[in-house]
Parts: structure tokens; sequence; C-alpha cells
């Protein structure tokens, strides 16, 4: 009965306050009179767009700094200490290792099937060998499973023509047939149950049996110290490791949580050695954004990684997309474009995702057939021509040396650089294309890095945007890029993007055409272009003041540093993301996430962030831990109202609308939020549910 009275008002809560984000993000599409910005507003409106939002005690110390001064310091960001995000790092190990080494550490399917064939050597280390005999006994358990499907097809096939064959040679079989089934209300007989129906319950019966299993080893291996419970572990046959830590049980989590990180890695990758790496980069992304003291540069990570988007769900990316942030993105993130924009082109996620790797000039020496074509064909990823990469679906497909493709070519035109209406034909992405062919990947397969292969180079002089590009190998390529860098139409499509991003869904005209001045004075110096979007007008006017909508992941962000949380464990938030439809590094199309309101505002997505504002202020993600109470001080407010007023202070700067507070303010009319208990006769306000009506409320989605 609790429980249902508690889904009433958090559901009454919720369209109430939707309702008025509806009509709050419709008003902030108007031009209204506002009063210029105060000193505090000033600062937490450089706040919201330059980080991922303001931390308790954030806008006092810029205030004491001198915004302009912060922001100064935030363009130097290597000059700012960020041991303390460094800390919560150290356990990720894969985000300091190069590729290979993931590759190495933690085997995806095609290094598995190449060790059962012989073509490689098992490593020596007692940790990974483990980690590689189980992903040999999931192969080959799966490989068991397929040829016992094919066999019960073949069986059923056969019994199909039996049938049609006895029906052939007896007219009253069919008539018989039919008065024998359990259709036929005169027949009392029940067909044996069929051999897929035994398997399954054979399947369950030994699935119950394991986890019975799985939870009395929990409990002996809870009473050995840590490395010898690994040790114990890593000898454990591969079916039993997988029931013992795939399980979930109070007990089994604790044998996990008590080791190394180092040691709890492991047992993960004895599991899925892919999902450690997947899982610890995104993880790391969500504490980068929550706690790094170096906020613009996380901000243009985000930004840059998504203007040129990976999508992690395609084959070998999987594993290049770790480089590719760390190494290509955020050390060229606040630099120049044309660094950048070189650094993703070599880079072998990009290569990979978009099929350059494989493209072939039709009239090089490869395709001429002067020398055999390499049989190494990467972790997976079918190469196509088209508008996007393949589905996932497709990623384990074998495939061959597609001949010219022009996947690259095209969007590093209509996308990284020039835009849609930059000015280019399909006879440019046509040359484009040509003019990659040959940069590819060595041993993709083992994490390998870029290489330029000349004999896949197509020959000749192209014409790119009206200029000849003579014939000169990989400096053909490097000689495109320059001039799509210093192109002004590049120079209007890349500064467009960033004033959406910092200062309105639809940018005044005369602050993108400052911007892109800018940047092709300042040789698309990045600093440069921030640094005059900052001083210009339209960036301070009014009417920009919280006109942005927050995508998914910076309201998850910004909730988690506003209520200044501990987070142990990311790997929950990760997946409130994906259920908020912003599953990071997820984006399967090139074009990356919208930065616009009108992809983020919609019923379901408020419902679902109110569910996540309420989760997080009342602790139900495991490993986070929201500090609400101290918003409240030593001596917190007694009465609900008051707490209200506390949180709006603190959370929302004390901008929270007459509209909101009304709503919230009716909700807290209701005894049973108000009450911690429904016995509780002091009636204690419920801090949790307060705080995240506030962190769920329109005025703290809007930054």
């Amino acid at each position: 009965m609790a429980q249902t009275r508690h889904n009433s008002w958090m559901t009454a809560a919720f369209l109430t306050l939707s309702l008025a984000c509806f009509t709050l993000v419709a008003a902030g599409k108007k031009k209204v009179d506002t009063p210029s910005l105060d000193d505090r507003k000033r600062i937490l409106h450089v706040l919201n767009r330059f980080t991922f939002g303001p931390r308790p005690g954030d806008i006092d110390l810029v205030s004491k700094e001198g915004v302009d001064r912060w922001f100064e310091e935030q363009l130097q960001p290597e000059k700012l200490n960020d041991s303390t995000l460094e800390a919560r790092l150290e356990p990720l190990r894969t985000l300091r290792m190069n590729t290979r080494e993931i590759v190495e550490n933690f085997p995806p399917p095609q290094i598995i099937k190449a060790i059962i064939d012989g073509k490689e050597p098992m490593p020596r280390d007692p940790a990974r060998r483990a980690i590689y005999e189980a992903e040999i006994a999931r192969y080959e358990n799966k490989q068991d499973r397929k040829n016992e499907d094919r066999k019960n097809e073949d069986r059923k096939n056969n019994n199909n023509e039996d049938r049609k064959n006895e029906t052939s040679t007896n007219g009253d079989t069919k008539a018989e047939t039919s008065a024998a089934t359990p259709t036929n209300p005169a027949s009392n007989v029940v067909p044996e149950a069929s051999a897929a129906d035994k398997v399954s319950e054979e399947e369950r019966a030994k699935r119950r049996e394991a986890k019975l299993y799985a939870d009395i080893k929990a409990e002996e291996l809870l009473d050995l110290p840590p490395d010898q419970r690994m040790k114990e572990i890593l000898k454990m046959p591969p079916d039993e490791q997988r029931a013992l830590l795939n399980g979930k049980s109070d007990t089994r989590e604790e044998v996990l949580a008590t080791l190394s990180p180092q040691q709890r890695e492991t047992a993960m990758a004895l599991v899925n050695p892919q999902q450690v790496v997947q899982s610890e980069l995104t993880q790391a992304k969500l504490l980068r954004a929550a706690y790094s003291e170096r906020q613009l540069q996380e901000v243009m990570t985000d930004f840059w990684f998504n203007h040129f988007n990976v999508f992690v769900g395609k084959g070998a990316d999987r594993y290049l997309i770790t480089s590719y942030e760390r190494d290509v993105i955020r050390p060229n993130a606040l630099g120049k474009f044309e660094d950048l924009l070189v650094a993703t082109a070599k880079s072998p996620a990009m290569l990979f995702y978009l099929d350059n790797w494989l493209s072939v000039g039709p009239d090089s020496d490869e395709a001429q057939g002067l020398r055999r074509r390499p049989q190494n064909r990467g972790f997976g990823g079918r190469g196509r021509r088209g508008r996007f990469p393949p589905p996932p679906r497709q990623a384990k497909a074998k495939r061959k040396l597609d001949g010219l493709n022009e996947n690259y070519g095209r969007e590093l035109m209509e996308l990284h650089t020039l835009g849609v209406n930059g000015g280019y034909t399909q006879q440019d992405v046509t040359e484009v294309a040509r003019v990659f062919t040959g940069w590819t990947i060595r041993e993709p397969r083992k994490g390998g890095d870029f290489a330029f292969e000349e004999r896949r180079h197509e020959p000749g002089t192209k014409i790119v945007l009206g200029k000849k590009i003579k014939e000169h190998g990989e400096k053909e390529g490097l000689e495109v890029l320059h001039l799509l860098a210093r192109n002004p139409n590049t120079a209007k499509f890349i500064c467009t993007k960033l004033a959406q991003r910092f200062v309105s869904d639809n940018p005044p005209q005369p602050l993108v055409d400052r911007m892109a001045t800018a940047f092709l004075k300042k040789k698309g110096d990045i600093r440069e272009v921030l640094r005059t979007m900052y001083q210009s007008p339209e960036f301070w006017a009014p009417e920009t003041y919280q006109a942005k909508v927050k995508t998914p992941l910076e309201f998850v962000v910004s909730a988690l540093r506003a209520t200044g949380a501990d987070v142990q464990d990311a790997a929950p938030l990760v997946g409130a993301l994906q259920n908020m439809g912003m599953p990071l590094y997820g984006m399967q199309p090139p074009t990356g996430y919208s930065m616009k309101s009108d992809a983020w505002v919609n019923s379901s997505a408020l419902l679902g962030r109110m569910n996540f504002a309420l989760a997080l202020a009342n602790d139900k993600f495991k490993g986070v831990k929201a500090n609400t109470a101290e918003v409240l001080g030593s001596t917190p407010p007694t009465g609900a109202h008051e707490t209200l007023t506390a949180f709006e202070n603190a959370y929302l700067v004390g901008a929270a609308s007459d509209q909101t507070h009304a709503a919230i303010m009716k909700q807290l009319d209701d005894p049973q939020i108000t009450r911690r208990k429904l016995d509780d006769t002091a009636q204690s306000p419920n801090v949790g549910a307060i705080a995240g009506l506030i962190l769920g409320s329109p005025e703290f989605q809007k930054r």
C-alpha cells in the first residue's frame, strides 16, 4: 500500500512538472525582454556552458577568482592538477593500455579461434591463460550447440520427409493422425514431450544445480584472503567460474567486491573479456565528466567525439575506441582543427568504422592482381558502400577487399568539414575516396596502427573542389585534409556546431560569422574560436541564459556534480543513460547525437529523467552515494517547505520558477511525501524526495 501511494505522488509530481517543462521550453524559444545578467548569473551561465555543471561551492570559488581568469585557465588544461580524477581512474587498467595490449589481455573471438586452430600460442601468465581457457571453452560450447541444433534440424527434416512418404502410401494416415491430436476434443491422447522440451528441462535443472553450487562455493571463498581466493577461482573449470561470477547474489557480489581492482577485472574477464573493455571505457567517461578539474577539455572531448563519431558496437572498434578518445580526440580538443582532422583520418578506429581500411583503387597494383590479397580481416564488420556502417549483427561476417569505398570520403566532407551544403559534388566524393585508397590498418586483428599501403593506392591525378591533386601517395590525403581544413565552408560549419553547443540551438548568424572569421584568421585554432565566442555579446545575451536543454549525459553528470555524489561504481549510471536513449559511444550513424532540445524533450524522456533524479537522491544506485543532506548544513530545516527552499538555492541557485515551486509545494502538502515513515509523528521532511523533485525539475534540466 505504501509503495502504491509513493508511485501515486511521484507520477502526479511528474505530470505537473513535465507540463511546466514543456511550457518553459516553448517560452525559451520566444524572444522576451530580460534584464542583463548579474554577476552571479554570469558565473552560473559560464559554469553551465563550459563545464558539466557546477558543484557545491563552485560559484563562490569562481567569484573570488574572477570568471575571465577561470575561463583562461580552462583553456590551458595541461596546467590544471587532475590528480583526484586520476586516482579514481587508477583501477581501470585498459585506459592505460595500447590497443595491442588490450587485445592480448582481453581477447576477441578471432584471437581465440586462431589459438584453437594452432595459429597463435597460449599466454604463459596464469591470469591471462585462465581468461583464454574460459573463452576457448565458451567458444567450443557454442560450436557444440550449433552442431546439436543442426542435427536436430536434420532429424526434424527427415521426420517430415518420412511422414510425407507414409501419407503418400496410406491415404488413411492423415485422418488417423488428426484424430489423435489434442486439438480433437474426442481424443484423450497426450503427445509425448518433444526432444526440445526434454533438453530445455534438462538445461534448467543444470542451471539450478549450478546456482546452488555457486552459492556454496562463494561462501567458502569468502573465508579466504583475496590473493588465495583469486588463485582458487583461476583453478576452477570455466563452467564453474561462469556460474560463480555471472550470477546475482549478495554473497557472490561480495566475493568480487573484496578483491583488488586488477583481480576483479580479471574475474570479470573470465565471464566476458570484451565487456570489460567497454565497461571501463564507459565508466571512465562518466568519471572524467563528473570529477575532472579540466572541465572545458572534457566538454570539448565529448563535443569532438560526437562530431567525429565512431560506433562501439562495430567489430574492432570495441577495442580501438579507447585509444581513439585518449590519443586522438582529447589531446587535440583545444588545439588546431587541422591537427585533429588528420589524427582522426589516420585513426584505426575511424578507418575501421567507415571501412576505408578496405578501400582499394580500381587501377592500383592490388586491384590488378600484382600481389595476392592479404587474408587478415580484422575483428569483423562487413564493409559496404553506403551512407552508414553496417549494423552489429553483420560484424562477424568474413569479407574480401571491396574495391573503392566512398564512405569516408562522403562523411569527411558532409559531416567532418564542409557540411551538407558545403559546395562539393558526388564527383568530389569519388575523387576524395580515390585519394584515401591505401590508408589502412596494419594487422587490425591484433590491434595494429595506421599504415599506408602503396599497392592499394589509386594512381594518377585527382581533382578535388576544382584543385588538382598530383599523384603523391600518402601525401595526397594530407593535401586534401589541409584543403578542407582551410575552406571557408568548413569554418562556417564547425563554428555553427560550436555555437549550437555553447550558445543556443539556433545561434545568431553574426556570432557564427565572427567565430568563422577567427577560425580562418587563426588557422583553425580552437582556443581562439572559443575566446571569440566567449567575448561576444551574443554569448552573454539574457535570452541565451538557460536556453539549452541538457542531453541525457549532461543531465546525469550535472546531477552527480550538483549533489557532490561519490561514485564508486559508475556501471549503474551507464545503464541509466542507456535507458534514457543515449548509450555512451552507442550512436551507430556517423552523425552523432543531436545537441538540440527537440531530440530530447518528450514525455517519455522527462519521465526517465524524473525517475533517475529520484533514484539518485534516494541512493538507489548501488555504488553511488549522493550527498544531498550536506546541502542542508549541520542544522537542517525541520519543515518540508524550508527544505525545498534550501534545495532550490543549492541546485537551482534560487532560480525556480513560480510554476515549478507551486507544483512541488502542492506535492509537499501530501503527508506521505513530507514524512519518511507513515508512523513518524514528527513528520520530518523526506529529504530524498524533495531533492529528487528539484533535480527532476524543468529548471535543472536546462543549462
